[in-house]
């Protein structure tokens, strides 16, 4: 059976990349590759925001729309199916991902190595198996957390929470060389793709990557208090475990949640805030929140 590719037209970026979003994080099954680019016409029109979710197998498009609708609380757009030839066409949409930039890091793939500066500040990872490309809002906008902190504290113990393709992980290693950083993913798969990264990146000695579930798992809870953590998960996993992320963060500990739609920020805050954390900081990229919190001092 050929790959079914479903294309749909937006007149705003915005509303693209939340379409995006959906597609990627809150869509069962998501799509195995997804490309999102400005379609600029050749005959003086209005330039729309084009949408190409490649699925391995008959998707429906009209089911798709209902999904995203429901999820999205507003119409999708109309999406418009069609067969693709049997090629390598994951690797095909990979490639067509440019490089991206997120306050001091440049996140590429190896595309575009021979394109882009290589330092510190450089992080090779391909489109694949395991989210986390930087080409998302919620990562995008956990790179831009990571970057401003470390601009104005240094942390000792972090945990990367769902790290997925290990990117944040990555990430942090780079600013704070020196602190004990694990990561924790549900999905064994995911593990064997952060550590690959890792590897590739040069960080295969400086994280201790797990699966297993979340704090929950023993090497993990065993290395608590973490002074940073990070969980670029969803809404609903993150008011779950407030509670347990309460208990392995020490009095200043610092979170970076996303993974949040912006309509369902408050109820993850309120969550948060029952816990003993304060508020520092909620960014807005593409209709999802990054948030940053603080554990404030008992009593």
């Amino acid at each position: 059976m050929n790959p079914r590719k479903l294309i749909a037209d937006v007149a705003e970026r915005d509303f693209a990349m939340r379409i995006a979003g959906a597609l990627q994080d809150l869509i069962e099954p998501p799509p195995e590759a997804l490309t999102v680019f400005e379609d600029v016409r050749g005959d003086g029109s209005p330039s729309r925001w084009r949408i190409e979710a490649y699925f391995d197998g008959q998707r429906d498009a009209n089911a798709l729309e209902a999904e995203l609708g429901e999820v999205l609380g507003e119409p999708a757009p109309a999406f418009v199916a069609s067969d693709v030839p049997d090629l390598n066409w994951v690797a095909l949409s990979q490639a067509a991902l440019p490089p991206v930039r997120a306050g001091r890091f440049t996140v590429h793939g190896s595309h575009d190595r021979s394109r882009v500066p290589q330092g510190p500040n450089s992080i090779l990872i391909e489109a694949g198996e395991a989210f986390g490309t930087a080409h998302h809002a919620t990562t995008y906008g956990c790179l831009l957390a990571l970057d401003r902190i470390g601009r104005q504290h240094h942390f000792r113990n972090i945990l990367d929470l769902g790290c997925g393709s290990g990117i944040l992980a990555i990430a942090a290693l780079r600013l704070w060389p020196k602190a004990e950083l694990a990561g924790v993913d549900i999905d064994v798969q995911s593990i064997a793709v952060a550590k690959d990264n890792a590897r590739v990146n040069g960080a295969g000695r400086g994280v201790r990557l797990v699966a297993g579930a979340g704090v929950a798992e023993p090497s993990i809870r065993a290395r608590a208090p973490y002074d940073l953590i990070i969980a670029n998960i969803l809404a609903a996993p993150l008011i779950g475990l407030s509670r347990d992320i309460r208990r392995v963060s020490p009095e200043g500990g610092v979170l970076i949640l996303s993974g949040v739609l912006n309509r369902e920020a408050p109820s993850v805050i309120a969550a948060y805030l029952a816990q003993g954390f304060s508020l520092s900081a909620h960014r807005r990229h593409d209709g999802w929140s990054v948030l940053v919190l603080l554990k404030r001092k008992a009593g």
